[in-house]
């Protein structure tokens, strides 16, 4: 009997005290989970905290930004103090996430570094009941002085379709800058001068833009500090080319079976001229998806000014069509589609060589639907040339090029019609008129001239 009552008290009592005291005394921290979207305090800045404790449950957390003497409190939260009951309950709460927005301008602090800390504690009895905590503190830098910068270059004459250059000094590193015209940006580079904060950056106007497009530096710091500055420009209008072409069925029979679409060839033999109806959607919606595909290729260059010189024409060559033709195709006299023409068409003999036009780095060849076997030069600072329609590739990517090593032949594949190599230059993702880079006095005074007489300016 005594035996049993022992048993019953100790179930009662003594295992229920037993568990509060494992449970209250239990010595894992709690842990934080804090992620900061850059070490530098941006305008738009926002802390993203989990606080999480699998004992006794939370019990405060603070965050806070201090710099020196001066603290500002971005996060103060108690939680409910948790009970004997709870350990048998769901009131404790093991768990919770903050998103804190940053806002530094408000906090008179000054530019500089300062710390973001972290403290969370639990309801464990250890430590005289003050419970395991957490504490770590993350450094961070105040930052709200834009960059500074100077241009350098004084005359910059543009043609609609051309190319422009300027230079200009930044005060600070670590600073993402080029020229914004319109809607696109050309980035800067450092290669040029041995002086890292001097940035040359070539810029472009499109086919479409003209004199009331906005040009301007731009600069934007790690902090997301952004400055923009207008430098004197003046842009040249263009007026270019309207021509037609006639689709013949001879073409379209001679043509499209280059092109298998796969499961689209279905979609064509229910339309009244299959292969009119394929050649509209390779005109048009193959050929925005293939000039997308190498527009992007331009991205892979190096900072620096690799070409020398004029660039080199194919040797012999006539022009068949040019830059920025707006193109009407008809088809048995109707008006059946449209396009503009982004490079200069250039006819010789069939097969005939292709030359690189100037020194560089291949960085594509293959084969681009209707570009056909096309290859992309690098020239640096963004500057890139291609050749399309080509029978034959002798290089490959990676490959450094001089000029004039012969790197393919001309031939009719993608969407040409006869033997002839189509030319283009591009700057970034807009294409160029390559006319300019054919002209030495034109390269001179727009390019070379203007970074010597930089050189001279800054020794």
């Amino acid at each position: 009997m005594k035996r049993t009552l022992f048993l019953i008290i100790f179930l009662a009592i003594v295992v229920p005290v037993g568990w509060v005291l494992f449970c209250k005394y239990e010595g894992d921290a709690p842990i934080a989970d804090i992620s900061l979207p850059s070490q530098y305090l941006r305008q738009s800045y926002e802390i993203n905290i989990t606080a999480s404790d699998k004992g006794a449950g939370l019990k405060h957390v603070t965050v806070s930004l201090v710099q020196k003497d001066n603290e500002k409190i971005l996060l103060d939260k108690s939680y409910p103090p948790s009970s004997i009951q709870s350990l048998f309950s769901d009131n404790i709460i093991l768990s919770d996430t903050f998103t804190i927005p940053v806002e530094m301008r408000k906090y008179g602090m000054n530019d500089g570094q300062a710390i973001i800390r972290i403290v969370v504690t639990d309801y464990a009895w250890r430590k005289w009941t003050k419970g395991n905590s957490f504490y770590q503190e993350r450094p961070v830098i105040i930052d709200t002085v834009p960059p500074r910068l100077q241009v350098l270059t004084s005359q910059h004459n543009v043609s609609k379709g051309g190319v422009g250059l300027v230079i200009y000094k930044l005060d600070e590193e670590n600073v993402q800058s080029g020229v914004r015209v319109g809607e696109n940006f050309f980035p800067g580079y450092p290669g040029v001068f041995k002086d890292p904060m001097v940035i040359t950056a070539l810029f472009a106007l499109d086919h479409t833009q003209g004199p009331d497009t906005r040009i301007a530096v731009e600069a934007r710091d790690l902090a997301g500090n952004e400055t923009k500055r207008g430098f004197y420009h003046y842009i040249k209008d263009k007026n270019f080319r309207s021509d037609t072409l006639r689709i013949s069925d001879g073409f379209l029979e001679f043509k499209m079976p280059d092109f298998d679409l796969g499961p689209m060839e279905a979609q064509f033999l229910m339309e009244e001229n299959p292969l009119l109806a394929k050649f509209l959607y390779i005109n048009e919606t193959l050929r925005q998806q293939n000039v997308e595909t190498v527009a992007k290729v331009p991205s892979d260059t190096r900072g620096e000014l690799m070409w020398d010189g004029r660039f080199s024409r194919l040797t012999g060559a006539a022009n068949r069509a040019r830059f920025a033709d707006k193109r009407t195709y008809k088809h048995n006299g109707k008006v059946i589609s449209h396009s503009t023409h982004l490079g200069i068409d250039l006819a010789s003999t069939s097969n005939a060589p292709v030359g690189a036009a100037n020194n560089g780095r291949v960085i594509m060849a293959q084969n681009v639907g209707i570009f056909g076997n096309i290859i992309v030069i690098d020239h640096g600072l963004g500057l890139a040339s291609l050749y399309a329609h080509l029978s034959q590739m002798n290089v490959a990517k990676g490959d450094v090029v001089k000029k004039d090593d012969i790197i393919g032949r001309t031939g009719l594949t993608g969407l040409a019609g006869g033997d002839h190599l189509h030319y283009g230059m591009m700057l970034h993702n807009v294409c160029i008129n390559p006319v300019e880079w054919w002209d030495a006095a034109w390269i001179k005074n727009n390019i070379t001239s203007k970074i010597e007489s930089v050189k001279i300016q800054i020794q």
